[in-house]
């Protein structure tokens, strides 16, 4: 099973994300205001150096620029020419330049037909900027991390008093009745509505459960009955003297329908009840005894067919659960193997951990006729000689937590391996 992610972790990654996320964008917008108003500052300061320049030029025309530790100034008509680097560029600003082995901001600028370049020496001011850009980061993961721990904390309040919900409502136990999930005063107008829905749902299921309960009790009751009545009642005109032959023939079909019907409802009781409840109605009894008697009450179903039924040595083996129930599963394996086979010789296996397999020589299934019968659904070509169908007998397994395999290819026969899961 898929392991899922709590709630508390999702909100948490979701706001350290968003935290991650902010501070870059603070962090990010923070340097592209700064290397703006920084370009604006420099070329503000080198045009006001270089308009300076000209008009004492203009002025004084002897006048002659000198260098300072960080201004220079290149150009014809200066005591310095243009550097190589710097030759050739369109008027304009230029940051970080490498010149005579310094970063600096150049102002470029047509004068006369002759460029000038005013230099401004930054090698410092970047080193410092650096150095205040690391720190700026680290101060943004100092502020993810505080973010971070303030998020965990309001987020483990918030998820409190859902946790302690989630855990009441994983708390329930199916069996038990009066069971309701309580509300806590502090609790939000969320969880109370969460909490009243999952009360209302127990309180409507209780009361589902016994109406079920109720029916499945009644039923019992009605349905074996007329049942009861109608077998006695067979049984009686089957030893009137003088009784036609296809009045016999008849009756005993009543006979044989009238029992099928009480297994049926027997297996469909089974169904509807708690399989807990069941423990109540086991029985402890002989596997290999009961096998011959289900052999011996099925063999004339193989009659007018050239078909045999053969067991093979059964070794003791004893076994737990309701009797009725295992005679019904494993006749109608054995019922379903005669239906289906037309010659040949249907062989019945015991193993001694409970297990039983029959073999039968007959059509066979598609693997699709076998997935529909996993899938609880009916049988491809029906049930033709009553019973009851494969698709019910793996419904009762699993309900019983038994195991049923079919093992078939169309034309080569089928092998049921029915495992009872409360052998001794």
């Amino acid at each position: 099973m898929k392991r899922r992610q709590s709630l508390r972790r999702r909100l948490l990654q979701i706001m350290m994300i968003y935290a991650a996320l902010l501070s870059l964008a603070i962090v990010g917008q923070g340097f592209f205001v700064n290397e703006h108003a920084e370009r604006l500052v420099w070329e503000s300061l080198l045009q006001s150096e270089l308009d300076h320049f000209l008009e004492r030029s203009r002025a004084e025309p002897g006048y002659r620029w000198q260098d300072t530790d960080s201004l220079a100034l290149y150009g014809e008509g200066t005591s310095v020419p243009l550097p190589p680097v710097l030759r050739g560029l369109p008027p304009g600003t230029y940051d970080e330049v490498e010149v005579d082995g310094a970063l600096k901001v150049v102002l470029v600028r047509e004068v006369d037909g002759h460029p000038l370049a005013m230099a401004l020496d930054i090698s410092r001011f970047e080193y410092n900027e650096e150095r205040l850009a690391l720190l700026i980061v680290l101060s943004a993961l100092v502020l993810v991390a505080l973010v971070a721990m303030a998020v965990a904390w309001a987020v483990q309040r918030l998820a409190r008093p859902l946790d302690a919900l989630a855990g009441a409502i994983g708390g329930l136990e199916p069996d038990r009745s009066g069971q309701r999930v309580e509300i806590p005063p502090s609790a939000s107008a969320e969880l109370v509505v969460i909490a009243e829905a999952v009360n209302g749902y127990l309180g409507r299921n209780e009361r589902f459960v016994e109406r079920e309960r109720a029916f499945v009790d009644s039923t019992s009751h009605e349905l074996r009955t007329p049942i009861a009545v109608i077998a006695g009642a067979t049984e009686l005109a089957l030893e009137t003297p003088g009784l036609p032959e296809a009045a016999r023939r008849q009756l005993l079909r009543i006979d044989r329908t009238a029992r099928d019907v009480e297994q049926l409802i027997g297996l469909l009781l089974v169904l509807a009840k708690d399989p807990a409840r069941l423990a109540n109605v086991s029985d402890r009894f002989a596997l290999d005894q009961l096998i011959p008697e289900i052999v011996a009450d099925h063999c004339h179903l193989a009659q007018g067919k050239d078909l045999g039924i053969e067991v093979d040595p059964l070794p003791p083996c004893e076994a737990t659960a309701p009797l009725t129930i295992v005679q019904a599963a494993i006749g109608n394996l054995l019922r379903n193997a005669i239906e289906n086979s037309d010659r040949g010789t249907i062989r019945i296996r015991l193993l001694p951990d409970a297990t039983v397999v029959i073999e039968d020589p007959g059509h066979g299934m598609t693997p699709e006729e076998i997935s529909r019968i996993y899938s609880h659904s009916a049988r491809g070509g029906g049930r033709q000689g009553g019973g009851i169908g494969l698709d019910l007998i793996a419904r009762l397994c699993e309900h019983l937590g038994w195991t049923l395999k079919i093992e078939s290819g169309a034309g080569q026969g089928t092998t049921a391996t029915l495992r009872l899961g409360a052998a001794g």
